[in-house]
C-alpha cells in the first residue's frame, strides 16, 4: 500500500509541474564592483554627499537597487538601472530612472533616461532591449520601444476600460 501511496503522490506532484504555467522571470542579476557602480552614478550626474547619491541641485535621491545590476537586452553584459526619486524632480510620479551601459573603454554612459517607474515587458525591440511600460499614477501609461537609436513610443496600457481613449 505504502508503494502505491508514493507512486500517487509522485504522480499528482509530475502533473501539477507539467500543467504549471512558469512566470517571467526577471533577467538573472550580473555582479559590478564598488567602483562601477560609482563610476555609473557619476556618468549619470549624481554627487555623492553625506553617504547618499542627489540630483536635482539635492533635491533627488538615487539609488542602484539589488536588482538594478542585470543583463537587460540579453548580451551577456551587465546594465545598471538608477532609481532617482522625490517629487521636487519628478512631481506626482516621485522617481525617474536611467539605464546606464558600460562603454568599450570601460566607463560608463547613460543608454536611456525617463521619468515613470519602469515596468520592463516581455516584448522586445532592435537588439533584445525590453519593451518598457513607463508607469505613474493613473491608469494608462506609454509604453516605450528601442528602435536602433533610442527609446521611443509604442503604444499605451490601458488598466481600465477607455482610460487611454484619444491618447
Amino acid at each position: 500500500m505504502r508503494t502505491i501511496g508514493l507512486v500517487a503522490g509522485s504522480l499528482i506532484a509530475g502533473a501539477m509541474a507539467v500543467c504549471a504555467v512558469p512566470a517571467l522571470a526577471a533577467p538573472a542579476q550580473q555582479a559590478v564592483s564598488a567602483a562601477d557602480r560609482t563610476a555609473a552614478m557619476r556618468a549619470a550626474g549624481f554627487i555623492a554627499k553625506g553617504g547618499k547619491w542627489l540630483g536635482g541641485d539635492g533635491n533627488c535621491e538615487a539609488m542602484i537597487e539589488p536588482q538594478g545590476v542585470r543583463d537587460l537586452n540579453g548580451d551577456g553584459t551587465a546594465e545598471i538601472l538608477i532609481t532617482e526619486s522625490g517629487s521636487f524632480c519628478y512631481g506626482n510620479t516621485g522617481q525617474g530612472f536611467y539605464i546606464m551601459q558600460r562603454t568599450p573603454a570601460g566607463g560608463w554612459k547613460t543608454f536611456f533616461q525617463s521619468p515613470g517607474i519602469p515596468e520592463f515587458q516581455a516584448t522586445k525591440g532592435v537588439g533584445g532591449w525590453p519593451d518598457i511600460e513607463l508607469g505613474g499614477p493613473g491608469f494608462c501609461f506609454p509604453v516605450v520601444r528601442y528602435n536602433g537609436r533610442d527609446y521611443a513610443k509604442f503604444r499605451n496600457k490601458a488598466y481600465q476600460p477607455g482610460a487611454c481613449a484619444g491618447r
